[in-house]
């Protein structure tokens, strides 16, 4: 199977989830990813644990997120382990590393030192804050990036504490945005056979992630977000809009008119609200009324009359029942990969197709310094 990026070598010298992210999409996509880690330590999302599960001394998010990735264990502060890679620098296409600012400069391998070794490198850097500023020297966490941003102003009901995502979107996200910079600067160095710096954080990404609620938020007055106090689902928009419980689980209803939806569900108390602003203003008492009645009857019995209406809707599934679901199942998203010693593991493969390709691979994420004796041999950077 032809993958796009194949030809290309990554140097991998980030740890825990946003850099390794990036690797991780472009190793899908065919690039040749090598992990730069520690010997003995290694990357520390080894011991990074989400759940108690340990797999083959790792943890299940190492393996999720470093699959399919080789291992070159050194140490950067001892000048030998320090010439060999930068010998290998010579030869690699992209570099990725999300140290704090100021460590990569002092170990010398910052972008200026490294396109002296190699002018066509595209380097790609991710922080927690840029470089500059207040910010630049806090710890580039997750949750604390998501904090300072406000996008925790935007989850949970109105008059509760702010609530953060729960998941990595930071990480995530910035990961994205490093892998989409690092792919333009290799069609730059194409066109123009010069390498790139790319660089972007975790809070630039959570920002751009925001666009559409901060451009509201910049052009209405600077009117803070309002959470509806009932099943709020998005602070900037109105009634029905969330997700409501139902005699046996929950549904979701999106952007819907009020008196279509009250027609179906013979709820009289919508049925005239025909003036929109009334769908803002009265959100709470609209969806508190909408939410008493759907809880007298069946998910199925109220998706059997809105979904033939074509109303936006769907049922709540928690990852028992969507594993089991066709919808889920058609979409081939799941794949097994495996370790030299045995260890099988079954996570997710990359989202994207290529002309109807998906793209799939069973190599597990390896063990530290797995591969040193390969890649010296095979580079000659003895």
């Amino acid at each position: 199977m032809d993958r796009p990026l194949e030809g290309l070598t990554v140097l991998e010298f980030s740890q825990f989830l946003s850099g390794p992210y990036a690797g991780l999409r472009l190793s899908d996509l065919g690039a040749r990813v090598i992990k730069i880690e520690r010997p003995d330590v290694g990357d520390l999302c080894r011991n990074l644990y989400i759940s108690d599960t340990d797999l083959g001394g790792d943890s299940t998010l190492f393996h999720a997120i470093n699959r399919n990735k080789e291992s070159f264990a050194v140490n950067l502060k001892d000048s030998s382990d320090l010439e060999l890679v930068k010998k290998l620098i010579s030869k690699a296409d992209i570099i990725t590393q999300n140290f704090r600012p100021g460590v990569i400069e002092r170990i010398g391998l910052d972008y200026e030192n490294v396109k002296k070794i190699n002018p066509k490198i595209v380097y790609g850097t991710i922080s927690g804050y840029g470089t500059e500023g207040p910010w630049s020297k806090l710890p580039g966490q997750d949750l604390l990036a998501q904090s300072r941003t406000g996008i925790v102003w935007l989850n949970g009901n109105g008059g509760e504490a702010p609530t953060p995502m729960g998941l990595a979107i930071a990480d995530i996200l910035a990961g994205h945005s490093l892998v989409e910079g690092i792919l333009s600067a290799v069609i730059k160095r194409f066109r123009t056979n010069t390498g790139s710096h790319v660089e972007t954080s975790l809070v630039e990404a959570l920002l751009d992630f925001q666009f559409e609620v901060l451009t509201t938020y910049f052009n209405d007055g600077n009117r803070k977000p309002q959470r509806s106090k009932y099943n709020n689902a998005h602070a900037y928009l109105s009634a029905p809009y969330g997700i409501y419980k139902t005699s046996d689980g929950y549904i979701a209803i999106a952007m819907t008119p009020l008196p279509q939806l009250g027609e179906l569900l013979n709820l009289d108390s919508i049925k005239s609200l025909n003036d929109q602003k009334e769908w803002f203003t009265k959100r709470d008492d609209i969806k508190k009324s909408i939410g008493d009645w759907l809880e007298t009857q069946t998910t199925k019995h109220w998706l059997n009359i809105l979904e033939p209406a074509d109303i936006w809707c769907a049922e709540v599934l928690d990852w028992e029942k969507m594993l089991k679901h066709e919808g889920f199942k058609i979409l081939d998203m799941i794949q097994s990969i495996k370790r030299d010693d045995g260890l099988n593991i079954e996570t997710l493969r990359c989202p994207i197709r290529i002309d109807g390709q998906i793209f799939k691979s069973e190599i597990a994420a390896p063990k530290i310094g797995q591969d040193n004796e390969k890649i010296i041999k095979e580079f000659g950077i003895e």
